[in-house]
């Protein structure tokens, strides 16, 4: 199917057979292909179309797919499936991205239990994604930081007003979410990705800094970066706030992510199936029970 680099982000296409134009060949006197004779031969074009349709059926090959996005956020099987907390006690560097806690459409919470040593402290926490897209948790001239990088285009930067003292604390950010999650994607709906939310920055307990995201990241994070705790191996979210890998000088006790993932409840799944339907035949369906929704 013949389609613009920008339509490739938008909803699957429900058709079964992608909108494909089918082509026919006489492989008897043109090899090469280049004469397309299905414009004077349109009963053989019917009738291999529906061989091709039956064996599909039978072989359960639709429908053909040739959906990006949804392709891009489909849950695949890893480390990390089905878990929704996750626990580190030491540094780890150079964790693909495929393998890592995923925070991207969901309400998540990362906590840092660190001792700061006599003289102060400075370096990365965590990290996932590096100059093009991702996000950073770190120690800047002793304060903590959390930061979003939005493709390049935008930064968005919570940052603690003091300076953390000698000895032991405890470093949170909190996100929470506003949209549905991937799951309209199950009915070929995007709008539960890239919503916006709100962080907030607590050290100790103690709110130090609240910013709402008008947007988030909607796919994925940079792909040719890592997920690291202690350092940043690759790539920095941001060059004006330090060079990798940039170690964490402070000891890491314990560091904690929650992810609590949007789940659809049954009034969101009756509107996305209204909207699925209505994107397919263009007419809203009526409920028997309750009228129109």
């Amino acid at each position: 199917m013949n389609r613009a680099p920008w339509e490739a982000f938008g909803p699957a296409n429900p058709d079964p057979l992608n909108n494909q134009v089918l082509q026919l060949y006489d492989l008897t006197k043109d090899f090469s292909q280049s004469q397309d004779i299905a414009a004077q031969h349109q009963d053989k074009v019917r009738q291999m179309k529906q061989m091709f349709i039956d064996e599909a059926k039978k072989y359960q090959v639709f429908p053909l797919d040739a959906s990006v996005a949804a392709r891009i956020v489909a849950p695949r099987p890893n480390i990390t499936a089905g878990r929704s907390e996750f626990v580190y006690t030491r540094p780890m560097t150079g964790l693909p991205q495929g393998d890592s806690p995923s925070i991207l459409n969901s309400s998540y919470t990362i906590t840092a239990d660190i001792t700061i040593p006599d003289g102060g402290a400075e370096g990365m926490i965590l990290t996932s994604g590096g100059r093009f897209a991702g996000y950073g948790f770190y120690l800047l001239k002793g304060k903590p930081v959390f930061l979003w990088n939005l493709v390049d285009l935008k930064r968005i930067k919570w940052e603690a007003p003091d300076v953390l003292t000698p000895g032991k604390h405890i470093v949170e950010f909190d996100f929470k979410y506003d949209g549905l999650g991937v799951g309209t994607l199950a009915f070929n709906n995007m709008s539960g990705l890239g919503r916006s939310g709100t962080g907030t920055l607590k050290v100790d307990g103690k709110e130090v800094s609240t910013q709402k995201m008008e947007h988030t990241l909607p796919m994925i994070l940079q792909w040719d970066e890592s997920f690291d705790i202690g350092s940043d191996t690759l790539t920095g979210v941001n060059d004006e706030d330090y060079q990798p890998p940039f170690p964490l000088t402070a000891k890491l006790n314990k560091l904690t992510i929650k992810v609590d993932r949007p789940q659809l409840s049954e009034d969101d799944i009756k509107k996305l199936e209204n909207a699925e339907a209505t994107a397919v035949d263009g007419q809203p369906i009526h409920h028997l029970q309750g009228g129109p929704h």
